[in-house]
């Protein structure tokens, strides 16, 4: 292995721990189940999405072992496995086209874009789940369109936005 592989193993390694614990330490939560809202909690998937597709992969584990370990209800921990789409489509996207992250325009439609596939999976989590088991006394199709699909827009373009933040806050000697 050569450093610059080290060094990603372990920018990785750090991502993964910190998407384990932020959905069991972060104050910032609303649980409505199918919806949950914790603040940051994509962060470290789209940082994982900046530096590579194994990354984004492993990072998306990490994140789904998080909300297990912290006792959201297992709909919530779907939602979560299901981040692998976006990551690694996410992923995928920038490996060869890394200056989205420089231009203002692309990125908003990076992120965007991103924020779609996001909720497209999660809405698909949702359905699986509560047409493989009883349904709760609640209205579906709001909560799951509107609470889960156009809360995780909103909620992915937020942590997308705090991510490009702190990507270039981070100086490029350690990340290149």
């Amino acid at each position: 292995m050569n450093s610059s592989m080290y060094r990603n193993l372990t920018i990785t390694a750090l991502l993964m721990a910190l998407a384990i614990m932020i959905p069991i330490m972060m104050p910032l939560k609303v649980v409505i189940p199918p919806a949950s809202y914790t603040l940051a909690s994509h962060v470290p998937i789209f940082l994982a999405m900046f530096l590579s597709r194994k990354s984004a992969a492993c990072v998306v584990i990490g994140s789904t072992l998080g909300f297990f370990v912290a006792g959201f209800p297992l709909v919530i921990v779907m939602r979560a496995a299901s981040h692998i789409f976006f990551a690694l489509l996410g992923a995928w996207y920038l490996k060869n086209h890394m200056e989205v992250l420089s231009n203002a325009f692309s990125f908003v439609t990076f992120n965007f874009v991103c924020a779609i596939i996001h909720a497209i999976g999660e809405v698909v989590a949702c359905l699986l789940f509560y047409t493989t088991t009883t349904l709760p006394n609640i209205d579906l199709m709001y909560v799951v369109f509107v609470l889960v699909g156009g809360g995780t827009i909103v909620h992915s373009m937020v942590d997308g936005y705090i991510s490009l933040y702190i990507y270039k806050a981070i100086p490029k000697s350690i990340i290149e």
